[in-house]
C-alpha cells in the first residue's frame, strides 16, 4: 500500500480500464500521469504512445497495486489519473437538447446500490441519446472505478447531475414541460403501450424496492415490462436498458446514410462532384449520327405543287370558251385580210360539201391576130 501513495492525489480521479481512459482522453480531460503494468506495456502500445504525445507523464507500477487503487483487478493493466470530475447541472442538459435540437430526455437513477449495475446503465444512456442523468447524493452508488470501467468509457460523454433531492428535480423538470415516467414491475401499462415521445424523464429504481415512495408519487406514468418466463422481474440495468431503448425508437431514429441503390440508375441532369460520392453509371452513348435514318430532304421550291384554284363557275366556263371562240374567229378573218392584200395570195371560194373537186383547167389564151388578119 505504501507503493500506492501519492499516486492518486487529493481533488484527483482514477479511471482505469483500455476503453475508460482512450474515451477519456478522448474527451480531453486533464490527465495528471498515466499508470502501466510492466509486463503489458507492449499491449498498450497506442495508449502510451498517444500519452506520450499529449506529454502525459508515463509511470510504471505493478500490477498488485494497480489493483489496490482500482478497487477491481479487471483494469487490463493500465490508468490514467485525472482531474477530478465536474458534474453539470439540470439547464446544462437543457441546453444540451436545444443544442442537438431534440426534446428533452433525461434518465434519473433512484438509490442503485451496485457500480456494475451504474455503469451499465450509464453506457445504454449514452447510446440510446440520453441527454443527461440524475442520481441523488446519498444512498446511490459511487463513480468508483468500476462504475467507469462498466459504462466502457460512456460516462465521459453524458452530463451527470448529482442531487440532494430526486423527487425535487423530477418536480422541477416536470415543471419545465417533462413528463416523469418510472419504471414499476406492478404497473398497469406496458411499456409498448405507453406514450414516449416528447420532452421525458425516465425513473429507474432500486435493485430490489423498486421506486422510493416520494418519487413515485412525483412520477406522471407508471409502465412495466410483460414478463413471460418464471421470474419476476428483471436486472436493474437490463430493465432500465430496455425501456431507453423503448423511448428512443418511439422518439425516432437518426435517418440512415443515403446509399446508391444497386438497381439501374437514371441518368442524370448534372454530374455529382460532392466528395465522398459514389460514381454514378456512366450514361447510356447516344447512337452514332451514321446510324441514325438521313432526314427526307425538303422539296424544292420549283417543285413545290402549285395551289390548287378554286373551281370556277359553270357559266364563267362558258363565257370563257366563247370568247375563246371569238377570238379565234377574228384572228383567222385578220389571216384572211392579210392575203387580199396586192401581191397577196389568191383566195378560192370554198367547194360546196359533198362534191368532187375537178382539176382546174385554165383556159388557153387567144393567139393574137396576125398582122392583115385572115
Amino acid at each position: 500500500m505504501a507503493e500506492a501513495a501519492g499516486l492518486v492525489a487529493p481533488g484527483e480521479e482514477l479511471v482505469a480500464g483500455r476503453h475508460p481512459v482512450e474515451e477519456a482522453l478522448a474527451a480531453r480531460r486533464v490527465a495528471r500521469r498515466l499508470l502501466v503494468v510492466p509486463h503489458r506495456r507492449d499491449a498498450l502500445e497506442r495508449i502510451v504512445l498517444h500519452a506520450t504525445t499529449l506529454r502525459i507523464p508515463i509511470v510504471e507500477v505493478e500490477g498488485g497495486t494497480l489493483t489496490a487503487l482500482a478497487g477491481f483487478d479487471g483494469h487490463q493493466g493500465v490508468a490514467v489519473v485525472l482531474e477530478e470530475r465536474r458534474f453539470a447541472s439540470l439547464e446544462d442538459i437543457l441546453a444540451r437538447a436545444i443544442e442537438r435540437g431534440e426534446p428533452p430526455f433525461v434518465l434519473a437513477l433512484d438509490s442503485l446500490e451496485d457500480p456494475q449495475n451504474l455503469g451499465s446503465l450509464l453506457r445504454s444512456a449514452e447510446a440510446a441519446g440520453v441527454h443527461g442523468v440524475l442520481f441523488p447524493i446519498r444512498r446511490q452508488a459511487p463513480l468508483t472505478p468500476a462504475a467507469v470501467k462498466a459504462s466502457a468509457g460512456a460516462i465521459e460523454h453524458l452530463l451527470l447531475v448529482p442531487v440532494d433531492d430526486l423527487a425535487g428535480a423530477l418536480a422541477d423538470l416536470h415543471v419545465r414541460g417533462l413528463r416523469v415516467v418510472g419504471a414499476e414491475a406492478d404497473a398497469a401499462l406496458t411499456h409498448r403501450d405507453a406514450d414516449l415521445r416528447g420532452p421525458l424523464a425516465l425513473v429507474v429504481g432500486h435493485e430490489g424496492q423498486g421506486l422510493g415512495p416520494t418519487v413515485r408519487r412525483r412520477c406522471d406514468l407508471l409502465v412495466r415490462i410483460p414478463m413471460r418466463g418464471r421470474i419476476a422481474s428483471l436486472n436493474a440495468a437490463v430493465a432500465g436498458s430496455v425501456l431507453l431503448f423503448e423511448a428512443s425508437g418511439q422518439r425516432g431514429e437518426a435517418p440512415a446514410p443515403v446509399r446508391p441503390s444497386a438497381g439501374p440508375a437514371e441518368p442524370a441532369s448534372e454530374p455529382s462532384t460532392g466528395p465522398g460520392q459514389a460514381a454514378e453509371p456512366a450514361p447510356v452513348p447516344e447512337p452514332a449520327a451514321t446510324a441514325e435514318p438521313a432526314p427526307v430532304p425538303e422539296p424544292a421550291a420549283t417543285a413545290e405543287p402549285a395551289p390548287a384554284r378554286p373551281l370556277a363557275d359553270p357559266g364563267q366556263v362558258a363565257e370563257a370558251s366563247a370568247s375563246s371562240a371569238r377570238g379565234r374567229r377574228t384572228a383567222r378573218s385578220a389571216a384572211t385580210d392579210d392575203d387580199l392584200l396586192p401581191g397577196g395570195p389568191a383566195v378560192h371560194p370554198p367547194e360546196p360539201p359533198g362534191e368532187a373537186s375537178a382539176p382546174r383547167r385554165r383556159r388557153p389564151r387567144s393567139a393574137p391576130d396576125a398582122p392583115g388578119g385572115a
